[in-house]
């Protein structure tokens, strides 16, 4: 009976929703009130799928609109990184989070969230019920912004341009910064979706970073994954006649995401959610509140712009 349930909820995840929040949810929900029945199993080959669908997601990123977009913002956009990040870690020091869970949050709040959660994850040494709370978090954030951020853009009558830049800036995940742009407007969702594209980019030397400071801690798997991450990246750029295989290859690797957050989240039992608390949700929260207000002030002030 369980396998059966089990198999079943994923098959709605993946044909029917289709979508790695709700997949998170239905696995968590599962693994909150009934035993996972393949929990060795889903551990370990939830893992190796993790990094495979990163790797799928570079076939979807065209590296010449990306440097395009990130070429005039590079300065902010490394200060803003950098600045989330050490607002994160302290953060998450004062609200006395496990460190490798604060890390994935600030992780996710500064790049572009559970891709970069995805990333870093395996190469901080994250525990599952860790993923789960930092995925789950930056999930939550992402639907309150596709909620709030577009009535915000227009109480304060942010232009395309602004709007479409403070969504790449504040809004975790790239699908909810392309659909709360879309609701704004074409020019928002063209300077959202490019600036956020390149924001992802730097997932690369944030989590080639994160394996050398881990490595001097305990021996660790070099993050391979992130440099067939940028191979694929360059070959959908350079190569553009496979460019219907490589949409097919990335659709593919957000399924993979969809399977992996739905085996995540079954692998969370009461016992283990307890020992992560709500600290880290507090955390997630307080961190993006600041980063959202801080952005949208400079954002109209001049200060940060295209």
């Amino acid at each position: 009976m369980l396998p059966r349930l089990f198999f079943f909820l994923l098959l709605i995840s993946v044909v029917i929703l289709r979508s790695p929040p709700i997949a998170l949810a239905l696995g968590l929900v599962f693994g909150l009130f009934v035993a996972n029945p393949f929990a060795k199993q889903t551990k370990s080959f939830s893992k190796t799928l993790l990094q495979a669908s990163v790797v799928g997601l570079g076939f979807g990123m065209n590296l010449h609109e990306v440097v395009r977009a990130g070429r005039s913002g590079f300065v902010y956009t490394a200060l803003g990184i950098a600045a989330t990040m050490a607002a994160g870690i302290a953060l998450g020091r004062w609200l006395k989070v496990e460190s490798t869970c604060a890390l994935l949050i600030s992780v996710g709040t500064a790049i572009c969230g559970g891709s970069a959660i995805a990333a870093v994850g395996p190469v901080a040494g994250a525990k599952d019920e860790e993923m789960s709370v930092s995925l789950g978090t930056v999930f939550i954030l992402n639907s309150v912004a596709l909620l709030i951020f577009p009535f915000i853009g227009h109480s304060f009558d942010l232009n395309q341009t602004q709007f479409g830049l403070w969504a790449a800036l504040a809004i975790h995940d790239t699908s909810s910064v392309v659909g709360a742009a879309a609701k704004y407007g074409a020019g928002a969702l063209a300077v959202g979706t490019t600036v956020k594209l390149a924001r992802a980019l730097w997932i690369v030397p944030l989590t080639i970073g994160t394996a050398l400071v881990k490595r001097r801690e305990a021996k660790i798997q070099w993050p391979w994954f992130i440099l067939f991450f940028c191979v694929a990246a360059m070959i959908r750029t350079y190569l553009p006649v496979g460019v219907e295989a490589y949409d097919l290859i990335r659709d593919a690797a957000r399924i993979g995401l969809t399977v992996t957050l739905f085996l995540i989240g079954a692998g969370i039992s009461k016992a283990t959610l307890k020992t992560v608390g709500a600290r880290p949700l507090l955390q997630g929260v307080v961190l993006w509140v600041i980063v959202g207000a801080l952005s949208l002030i400079l954002i109209r002030a001049g200060w940060i712009g295209l």
